[in-house]
């Protein structure tokens, strides 16, 4: 895959794609990054990216122009159609299977905005897909364009050491994750369920669908609405309303 992002501060990128999952991941070869200042495809003899809005209001509109130029610019086919992906508070939320579709692309280009906002005609004419990762409003759209990197980067077959961990992370099939244990077994008196120890493979992948399902319940029970059950969900979910009138 390779991974363009436009920023007006492409040093904020640089270490960030060198450490880690994401610069194993450069390093064998399954993503390269390629980070691109548009100011530097602007016309503006002062290297000016934003303009005043017309009709008047406060802050400054991110110009279409350089915009439209750098991503024709990095394009790596002129008949190839990338993913263009513009953060924004105003996008959809981010969510896993996101993640997981847009990790089969071969291309992505992310746009980082700054100041009030975009002229409409990049997100209505330019770009494919524009997300938000949280209703909150931050100075610009880096920090996001790198989280949604990291999930989507961890996600190629053969980056991750493990490739059956993407498989049962929070989200992947609606639920939060079961909670994890490890050496030593007691810990100042906090012990791990015996189950877990028990070598017993399939009441284990029970406990860890039932706790799964009552980690959902207790923080986001919202990823709930909707969902269809088992007969044994629906006794688990009974006994987790009981626990909690308690």
């Amino acid at each position: 895959m390779r991974i363009d992002v436009l920023s007006l501060f492409p040093a904020m990128f640089h270490e960030v794609f060198n450490e880690s999952i994401l610069g194993k991941a450069a390093e064998k070869g399954a993503v390269s990054y390629h980070i691109t200042d548009f100011r530097d495809y602007t016309v503006n003899k002062h290297r000016k990216v934003d303009d005043y809005p017309f009709g008047g209001g406060a802050g400054m509109v991110l110009m279409p122009q350089p915009i439209f130029d750098a991503i024709e610019a990095v394009r790596t086919e002129a008949d190839f159609s990338p993913r263009i992906i513009l953060t924004s508070p105003q996008g959809k939320p981010f969510r896993q299977k996101d993640a997981e579709q847009l990790s089969a692309e071969e291309q992505l280009i992310f746009i980082c905005g700054h100041y009030e906002g975009f002229d409409e005609r990049i997100p209505r004419y330019l770009v494919t897909d524009e997300y938000s990762i949280g209703d909150f409003v931050m100075t610009g759209g880096e920090l996001a364009a790198m989280a949604m990197i990291d999930s989507i980067v961890r996600l190629i077959p053969g980056v991750l050491g493990n490739d059956t961990s993407a498989v049962t992370d929070s989200f992947s099939d609606g639920l939060l994750e079961h909670p994890h244990y490890t050496r030593p077994a007691d810990f100042r008196g906090m012990t791990v369920p015996d189950v877990l120890m028990s070598g017993n493979h399939e009441k284990i992948a029970e406990w860890r669908r039932k706790e799964s399902l009552r980690r959902t319940f207790l923080r986001r029970p919202d990823l709930l609405t909707g969902r269809a059950f088992s007969q044994k969900e629906t006794e688990w979910l009974a006994e987790f309303r009981r626990e909690n009138m308690e």
